[in-house]
Formats: structure tokens, sequence, C-alpha cells
């Protein structure tokens, strides 16, 4: 075996190790990720709520989504819809939303104002200052909600060391090619590397699309204005929460995240979208993202003629889509994957 072949199989090695990691990190917290109760049900006064939406121009099932953060079944709650263009698109859904729930608190905050570069900053910064609640949640404007959404994000604050809860998200419903994959990358790829980072404390892991924090966590730490011209505003403000000596808490609850690509074009930007955000936050872990792609080395390995040929890449097709399919399936339904033994039953 030449020098060469050992550093195509490199890649292949680090690949294989790597979907195993991920793979028993998802099942390892989908195992023990038991959510607390929700707060109405425990002996303490549920916390009140500010959910905040940011908006920006009309995207497919926008009205669906947005309609679901109306429809929480928790009582002391407010919604704020945030939009910086008056001359929006999304305006008149929003306030047709409003107009549609009655009996939910909605607010409708518009504010051009720049504080800095990041434009989800800026129109959370104006959302924020309209918010009343003892917990400010975050979730972005393509999340489809549960009824029990803000149950769930809201329990783990009874422990008073918890400083931000974040749920996970998957994407849901793809409509074409790209949308597929997109899914797939976030389903297969970037949600079992979150867990796996979340368990091995490897990096701050704190996904701002469904999110919420303690109102003085979030004062205490200096607010958002700080993080108005940070690239990846969600770690850098779970890198400050930590620092300051408060938890961040990922749970269980699976949010489902809705798609909207129409192109090739659309679908490479936001892949290079991604990686961007993970050479930002940490450039040594998107190096290392290269050697984990072990697909591509092992069929550049058989091409070139290395000794175990084809048997290589067939290797790591078929472990990439074993793990794969684990993780889908302890992530979707962990019942239903202890019943196919992939996690031991609770005692």
């Amino acid at each position: 075996m030449t020098p060469a072949d050992f550093l195509l199989l490199a890649p292949v090695l680090f690949g294989a190790l790597f979907w195993v990691a991920t793979t028993v990190a998802v099942v390892r917290f989908m195992r023990s990720a038991g959510n607390p109760a929700p707060p109405e049900a425990s002996a303490q006064a549920p916390p009140f709520v500010s959910l905040l939406k940011p908006v920006c121009g009309l995207e497919k099932r926008l009205y669906e989504n947005l309609a679901t953060a109306c429809r929480q079944h928790y009582g002391a709650y407010e919604v704020i819809f945030a939009v910086q263009d008056p001359a929006d698109p999304a305006l008149p859904l929003l306030r047709r939303i409003r107009s549609d729930f009655p009996r939910t608190r909605i607010k409708i905050v518009v504010n051009d104002h720049r504080i800095g570069a990041n434009g989800k900053v800026n129109n959370l910064y104006h959302a924020v200052e309209q918010a009343h609640g003892d917990i400010i949640a975050v979730s972005d404007s393509d999340m489809h909600l549960d009824p029990d959404y803000l149950g769930h994000l809201a329990a783990p604050f009874m422990d008073r060391r918890t400083g931000i809860v974040c749920a996970l998200y998957q994407a849901r419903q793809a409509d074409n090619l790209y949308e597929a994959l997109e899914l797939l990358s976030y389903n297969a790829d970037f949600v079992p590397a979150l867990l796996f980072a979340y368990l091995s404390k490897s990096a701050v892991v704190c996904p701002g699309a469904t999110m919420a924090i303690r109102r003085e966590v979030l004062d205490a730490v200096g607010g958002l204005a700080p993080l108005a011209d940070y690239f990846v505003e969600d770690f850098e403000l779970g890198r400050r929460v930590t620092a300051a000596g408060h938890r961040i808490r990922l749970i269980a609850h699976n949010t489902g995240m809705s798609l909207d690509l129409a192109s090739f074009g659309q679908w490479w930007r936001h892949q290079v979208y991604w990686d961007q955000n993970t050479k930002s936050v940490h450039g040594l872990g998107f190096f290392f993202t290269v050697l984990v792609r072990g697909v591509p080395f092992a069929l550049l390995y058989a091409l070139v003629g290395g000794p175990y040929g084809w048997a290589v890449p067939a290797a790591s097709i078929g472990l990439r889509l074993l793990t794969g399919l684990a993780n889908a399936l302890a992530l979707k339904d962990a019942a239903g994957a202890r019943r196919i033994g992939l996690l031991p039953v609770r005692d």
C-alpha cells in the first residue's frame, strides 16, 4: 500500500469513527433526555414567556408556521412578530394572523434602525425592547411549533442554574430535490454532529433557531446589542452565558423546520453558509470536517486503484446508510427505536 493510499484511507477511517460516535451520541441523548414536566404541572407559577418571531419577507408556509406560535397550550405568553422593513410583504399576513387569533397576545414590531451588521440581531433587538416576559423565547419564522412547545421550552427554567434552553429541530416536508438534499444534510449530518458536540462538550452548543433565555441572564451579559456584529450570534450568546456561570440545556423536544429552496444555487449557497458558520466559530473543527467526509475519499481511493478496490466505498456507503437510519429512527420515534433494539428500555 502506497503513502497515497494511506492518505486517502485516513478520512475514510476518521469518517467511519465519527459516524459511529455521532450515532452513539444521538442514542445516548434520546435515552437520557426525558423532558421535565411543564411548569403548569409543578407547584411553581409558570413564567411569563415572550415568544419572538423574526420575519423577513414571504416564505413558503409562512402563515402556517407563524400561526403555530399562536396556538400554544401555555397560559402566560405573548407573541411578538418583528420586522425591519416597513414595506415588508409579510406585514399584511402578520396583521391577518393577529386578527385570526384575537385571544392571543400578539404584537407586531416594525423598526428599521440598525445596531450592527447582523440582520437577525437587529430584528430581535427591537422585539426584546417590547417584550415583557421573564423568559425570552426565539424561534425562526420557518419553525412549525407543536402546541406544547412553550411548555417544554420553559420547564427546564424551574432549575435556577439554567440560563438558556434550546430545542432540537429537524427539517420536514421536502417538495423537490434541493429541499430533499437540505433535509438530508440537516437531519443526517447537522443534528447528530450537534448532539455529539453537546454531549462531548467539544464546543458551545446553542442553536438559535429555537431557543429561550432567562431575561435576567440576557440583561446580565449585556443584552443583544454586543452581538450585533457577530456572524454567528447564537454561539457568541451561548459562550457569554456559560462564561457567566449559567447552563445551556438542550431538550429532546423536536421542532419541525420548513424548507424553501427552489434551485441548486439556493441550496449551494445555504451549504456554504453553514460552512462559514462553522469556520467562524471553530476554525480547527472546520478543518477536521474534511477528514470525516468518508464517502468521497473512499470513491477516490477505489478510482486510483487502491488494494481493496471497490470494497472500501461499498463498506463506507453501507456504514453511512446504517448510521443515518439509526439516527433517524432514534430522533423521530424513541419508542419505536427501543422496540427494534436501537435504544435500551428504560427502567
